[in-house]
């Protein structure tokens, strides 16, 4: 028997080791089950049992996110998706909803409201509240980038899983203690729900300081537009209003919603001209948020093919450093 198939023989089914380990965690044992996790399923990669590692990992994952171990399952995630990387296995739709199961199991606790910050006690529990949804939003935010990484290089879309995109979106908004809505625009805009994308965008509308609203409307659309998807840019747009209407709430009517309104009419055609002059008209408005300039010069390009003074930049590129 050669050394490789030695090692193998020595490795118990990987189902084994996943109902032990899983009555560890049980148990509480969770710092010790980690560190099996992590060993035994390094064990079997080393060997080539990957499916059997894979299994490992996400059962771990699962459990321990069960648990609210997010730390832990968080890690035990990041290491799944690092181990389809290491097996070089290609983006399925299979795997997807293997992503999908660990990505739900991600607690979701809604932030207690109307405390009464003169006590201290209370004081002391928000900020322990507060930080632990901190700490659920990364760990949840490191497993879906590795994981849209991985889908973008070995799937058909250079962006990366659209459903990964959506996911991360909804994760961040939910959970983080204050709304970081260029994040979550973000990845809606490459994702392929914009009615979803909407109802966030109009319930954010509902609590924003005043002049939030347009701005937020405004980088949601400029964000699509700048991966040239025209169609869920005016979709938006739509959906907004009808939303806005519906929950009695008032859209605004700013200049910058004037330009917005007008950009969109004019790239449904061959009109450079006319888009540069709404650039220089609406500059005050556009220089209310640096982005909106950065995304304009992805925009000019998308659709004028106006090569960009670096080709090097570009603002998705640096949003979305991985």
């Amino acid at each position: 028997m050669s050394r490789e198939r030695f090692r193998k023989a020595l490795l118990p089914p990987g189902a084994e080791n996943i109902e032990k380990l899983k009555n560890l965690v049980k148990e509480g044992n969770y710092y010790g089950a980690q560190q099996m996790y992590k060993t035994i399923s390094a064990r079997y990669a080393t060997v080539g049992r990957f499916s059997e590692a894979l299994d490992l990992l996400q059962s771990g994952a699962c459990l321990q996110l069960e648990h609210e171990q997010v730390t832990c399952g968080g890690e035990l995630a990041v290491l799944f998706v690092e181990m389809l990387v290491k097996a070089k296995v290609d983006f399925d739709d299979d795997y997807l909803d293997r992503i999908r199961k660990i990505y739900k199991k991600f607690p979701r606790i809604p932030l207690p409201q109307n405390l009464g910050l003169e006590d201290d006690d209370e004081i002391h529990r928000l900020s322990e509240t507060l930080g632990a949804a901190k700490t659920r939003v990364e760990s949840c935010t490191s497993f879906l980038k590795a994981a849209i990484k991985w889908s973008s290089d070995t799937g058909p879309r250079k962006l990366g899983s659209a459903e990964l995109h959506d996911m991360l979106a909804e994760y961040i908004y939910s959970e983080s203690p204050e709304a970081d809505m260029t994040r979550v625009s973000l990845h809606f805009a490459r994702g392929r729900n914009p009615k979803k994308f909407a109802s966030t965008l109009v319930n954010f509308m509902g609590k924003c300081y005043p002049g939030e609203d347009d701005l937020a409307i405004a980088r949601a659309v400029l964000m699509y537009l700048s991966v040239g998807n025209l169609r869920d840019a005016n979709d938006i747009m739509d959906e907004i209003k009808k939303l806005a209407w519906a929950k009695e709430l008032e859209f605004p009517e700013s200049e910058l919603m004037r330009f917005i309104d007008y950009l969109l009419q004019t790239l449904m055609r061959d009109a450079l001209p006319l888009f540069n002059m709404l650039r220089q008209k609406f500059s005050s408005s556009i220089e209310r948020d640096p982005m909106f300039i950065e995304l304009l010069e992805d925009i000019g390009e998308k659709f004028y093919g106006v090569r960009r003074k670096n080709p090097l930049q570009g603002m998705f590129g640096e949003l979305f450093k991985m």
